[in-house]
């Protein structure tokens, strides 16, 4: 599997993600779509956003969807819909993107962080209940990387204290726990369209879904201005909407989802055999009953920083998912939170590398990004 460093540096670059194989496949399936929506001038809240909206719920397997502007207003949508106000506590994961705590602060609610679990990155469920209190007025569930979170107890601690279980989905739609697609396993999940996502849009772009009848009512009128009908508002809403022409992309590439959930799938399979035995490396692991959907490929290593460094000087990308969790970023300084006050999460984020993962990534690079790991690791 090794190959000389010089050819390895040499070769052309491997980018940590590219969009353009996915476009040149299904170019001319998104250009009639938009070109359906600009013949019918129906531009905003029309009928690709209806259909998206009942295809994308029955994909996840709910019976309600709610397209929005992006996957952060689905998350400040989804807590006001389930009624957090300024002063209620959120508990979420403090590995993150700081969508998901500045969704919580968006509101003037205070975010309560947890401790992740050291091999799924997701919520650790002992430091769930030990920081929930009777402030704490939902639950954030974040799907890392394209694995979902230890949904049933979390489920029965959200019911213990009454509180809404919120899935953020935004990095793994179309994965599975214990059999059910993510999207389904709370009270109500939220969807990032973002373009680098596994169902990524032209631009940005979000969605809520649910089975809940009456929070997709209150969510479609918190998505257009606080409107309960036409020009009457019932209370103070955001202006939120997917465009049709976004809805009619995430149409065309729907129908795509789960060949290129497979083809996601193939190639972490490979990079997990390629490294199986390279010294100091760590694959991801996948609990029993877990689907994966590999968002990112992430691996761990102890010399983090020096491996990304001789991947970058071989012209392959990586990317750290994150680098500091939300308790040390100082948008959170006021919460008065140190180094150590979450060892797990920050010990991860020490080591998490995600390496070049997306579903036309040919073969031929995986070995190469692989050679280059092990040719590190044994240096």
């Amino acid at each position: 599997m090794n190959a000389p460093a010089s050819s390895i540096a040499s070769s052309d670059p491997i980018n940590q993600f590219d969009l353009s194989g996915q476009y040149a496949a299904i170019g001319a399936e998104i250009r009639a779509a938009v070109d359906r929506v600009l013949a019918s001038q129906q531009l905003v809240l029309g009928q690709e956003g209806l259909a998206l909206e009942k295809e994308l719920a029955a994909f996840c397997g709910v019976a309600h969807g709610v397209g929005v502007a992006s996957g952060t207003d689905a998350l400040i949508l989804a807590l006001r819909a389930c009624n957090v106000y300024a002063g209620d506590e959120v508990l979420l994961p403090t590995l993150t993107f700081v969508a998901t705590g500045s969704a919580v602060s968006a509101l003037g609610a205070k975010p309560v962080f947890a401790d992740v679990d050291r091999t799924t990155l997701n919520l650790d469920i002992a430091d769930v209940r030990r920081r929930i209190t009777p402030r704490t007025k939902a639950i954030i569930a974040v799907h890392l990387h394209g694995l979902a979170a230890d949904m049933d107890p979390l489920r029965e601690i959200a019911k213990e204290h009454n509180v809404p279980l919120i899935e953020d989905n935004a990095q793994a739609i179309g994965a599975s726990y214990k059999g059910r697609r993510t999207g389904s396993l709370g009270d109500v999940a939220c969807i990032s369209f973002y373009p680098t996502k596994n169902l990524g849009a032209a631009g940005d772009g979000g969605m809520i879904v649910t089975n809940s009848p009456a929070l997709d009512t209150r969510l479609r009128t918190l998505r257009n201005h606080g409107q309960a009908s036409r020009y009457i508002s019932t209370e103070p809403g955001w202006n939120s909407r997917l465009d049709e022409i976004q809805a009619a992309i995430l149409r065309v590439k729907l129908r795509h989802l789960p060949d290129w959930q497979r083809a996601r799938q193939s190639n972490a399979a490979k990079y997990s055999s390629l490294l199986a035995n390279t010294p100091g490396i760590r694959t991801p692991q996948i609990p029993s009953g877990y689907e994966h959907v590999f968002h990112q490929y992430t691996i761990r290593s102890a010399r983090r920083d020096t491996l990304q460094k001789f991947l970058a000087d071989r012209k392959i990308g990586s990317t750290i998912y994150y680098p500091v969790p939300l308790h040390l970023q100082p948008l959170y300084a006021n919460l008065g939170h140190k180094a150590g006050d979450f060892p797990n999460a920050e010990h991860v984020a020490g080591e998490i590398l995600s390496l070049p993962m997306y579903p036309e990534l040919p073969e031929e690079k995986i070995q190469r990004v692989a050679a280059a790991i092990e040719e590190f690791s044994r240096s």
